[in-house]
């Protein structure tokens, strides 16, 4: 959700950077500021008001400078807070030499930290970012090109930054790896930009680079340079990128290399879910609000409502809060739930979830609840501004950005990141989460980005089974454990999209019905993670085999499971433990899209569907 501009030119750059802040303000932040290279060094404006105050701020203190950065922040490592905002410093006593802004997350920042403790720097911010400003400076040797590329080999997680230099006052520097940055070429002027987002250059320039997964691009006045690396560990080599033009004022640009928003938003789920864990350093109730501390010792049973895929995400963390947190937890479908008696519980906790925040059933199932006399109401929204984050007292914001295609995405694992966190808040006033536990499940958390991009480096393979569901009219999906809401989900984001007829099922439940559907004609897509239900998943898809019908799974790389006749298996990368749900949905993601691209369906805009249903 946070928001990058950087620009090198001959003129005042300071009104477009605020400009380019302000096209970004619907991913939502809660700081801003801007640094800029002003009278032979750094001079810097953060602010945790709007982007507007930031202006006034800047033409107060006369801010103006041909070089410069700027960012919106959401509240990351650390409160939100002027000290915490970016742009952040690394200076030589008390003359800044480096400024930098950054998206995503630093995986080994503590490491890092240490390293650069000891080597006498001092931290003025929680940030992860500070990190890399510090490491910036250590490695800066008269070449902040050069410089950058060292750091970004010790960097861990995903990242886009942009960064300049004290001594050389016309040159921005920035890199990417899971977040998205886009490089803009103003051919007439000269001016060379960076953004996270090719909406904040609207107005500015049409002229449009994507850089790349792994790219360190470097602009100067009427020219630039792009370095990738072919392996993580490989040197640095010059490469192009294709600039474009492109109408950054439409909603196309935002598409960017992609075919369809649907599959941008796919690809961006590394960066979404990375920015749905920024801020978090260690689990405390206080992630949810103030006073969630009281109402999670206060309550002994969770109740979630939701609709559609979110629905799908409150099936999925029920398996979590129950194994993990020990507490008994209720999933209802919020149109469903306020049309019949149910038994209410003021110890309950009201667990919301919504993409849009103005979800008409959902918000009705919350009021109703309310009505019944269960005071405590919380909410996993991406939209901070929502009727549902209004109504309740407690909230988690995903910050998956802006989701235009119908069928949800990169909203979807957000709201699955969220409720783990909140899984583990509830143990951790429960007494249930050692520290050792806790340690190890945001290691696996923080790690989730990086294990995402590799799961989505299967699509090529996917590409070729969606060849063959594209010709079928009907398919089943089965899984077993937290892994049968995966399959529901899956099945959704079928028939949503490419109007196939799918239906998901526990593997366990398919002789007591749906075996009667196999045949030939029906492909089985089975989640198959390596867990303790395996081996019962493996019977049930030899019932299938017995019945000629063809299997396509999705398995661990160590599940032991060999293709065959009839038989057809992607390996993931690796098994993700509890966190398995939010890995082996994506492929499920892929399979519907390419799938849906082959039969020719409107993808983002499917037949009788509506991206936020406020009417019920």
């Amino acid at each position: 959700m946070c928001g990058i501009v950087g620009a090198v030119s001959a003129q005042n750059i300071v009104p477009i950077l605020v400009q380019g802040l302000q096209r970004l303000e619907y991913r939502g932040y809660d700081s801003c500021g801007i640094a800029v290279h002003q009278d032979g060094g750094l001079r810097r404006s953060r602010s945790t008001a709007r982007v507007a105050d930031l202006l006034t701020q800047v033409q107060h203190d006369g801010v103006a400078s041909g070089t410069g950065i700027a960012h919106t922040r959401w509240a990351t490592h650390g409160a939100p807070a002027v000290h915490n905002a970016h742009p952040h410093f690394s200076r030589e006593s008390a003359n800044p030499s480096i400024a930098l802004v950054h998206n995503g997350i630093i995986e080994n920042h503590d490491e890092l930290r240490d390293e650069l403790k000891a080597k006498g720097y001092v931290f003025e911010s929680q940030t992860d970012t500070e990190v890399i400003a510090h490491l910036v400076h250590h490695h800066y040797d008269g070449d902040l090109f050069d410089a950058v590329q060292r750091s970004v080999q010790r960097l861990k997680g995903a990242y886009a930054i942009a960064v300049f230099c004290r001594d050389e006052p016309h040159r921005v520097v920035g890199a990417r790896e899971g977040s998205p940055l886009v490089l803009g070429v103003d051919e007439t002027s000269g001016a060379r930009y960076l953004a996270s987002d090719a909406m904040a250059l609207a107005g500015v320039t049409d002229r449009i680079a994507y850089l790349e997964e792994g790219d360190v691009v470097d602009l100067q006045m009427g020219k630039h340079w792009i370095a990738a690396r072919e392996t993580r560990d490989g040197p640095f080599r010059p490469v192009s990128r294709e600039v474009k033009t492109v109408q950054v004022a439409s909603g196309a640009a935002e598409l960017g290399p992609y075919r369809h928003y649907m599959q941008k938003e796919i690809f961006e789920q590394p960066r979404a879910i990375a920015d749905t864990l920024e801020g978090v350093q260690g689990i405390t109730p206080e992630l949810f609000g103030d006073g969630a501390y009281r109402v999670f010792k206060d309550v002994d049973r969770v109740l979630i409502l939701a609709c559609g895929t979110s629905y799908y995400a409150g099936s999925t963390a029920k398996y979590w809060l129950e194994s993990i947190a020990k507490i008994k937890t209720d999933v209802e479908i919020a149109s469903e739930y306020r049309y019949r008696d149910s038994v209410p519980d003021p110890r309950t906790l009201v667990v919301t979830i919504s993409q849009s925040g103005e979800t008409a059933d959902t918000l009705a199932a919350l009021k109703h609840a309310r009505s019944l006399g269960m005071p405590h109401t919380l909410t996993i929204c991406n939209v901070a501004t929502s009727a549902m984050v209004r109504e309740c007292s407690l909230a988690y914001i995903t910050r998956a950005g802006v989701e235009v295609g119908v069928a949800s995405t990169k909203a979807f694992t957000t709201q699955l990141a969220a409720l783990f966190l909140l899984t583990l808040s509830l143990a951790q006033v429960r007494g249930h989460l050692t520290d050792e536990a806790e340690a190890a499940h945001l290691k696996a958390m923080r790690h989730l980005p990086v294990a995402l991009q590799a799961v989505l480096a299967l699509e090529p393979q996917v590409v070729s089974w969606a060849e063959a569901f594209a010709r079928k009219e009907n398919a089943l999906f089965l899984g077993r454990g937290l892994h049968y809401p995966i399959a529901l989900e899956g099945a959704l984001k079928l028939k949503e999209i490419s109007y196939i007829h799918a239906e998901a099922y526990p593997a366990g439940e398919l002789k007591h019905g749906p075996l009667a559907l196999v045949t030939a004609d029906m492909p089985v897509v089975t989640v198959a993670p390596h867990d303790a239900l395996l081996e019962k998943l493996k019977s049930n898809m030899q019932e299938v085999r017995a019945r000629k019908g063809e299997l396509f799974v999705f398995a661990d790389a160590d599940s032991r499971i060999t293709a065959d006749e009839g038989l057809h298996v992607i390996r993931m990368p690796e098994h993700y433990g509890a966190l398995s749900p939010i890995l082996h949905v994506v492929p499920l993601q892929l399979l519907a899209y390419h799938t849906a691209c082959a039969r020719g369906t409107d993808v983002d805009k499917p037949r009788n569907l509506a991206k936020s249903v406020t009417v019920e």
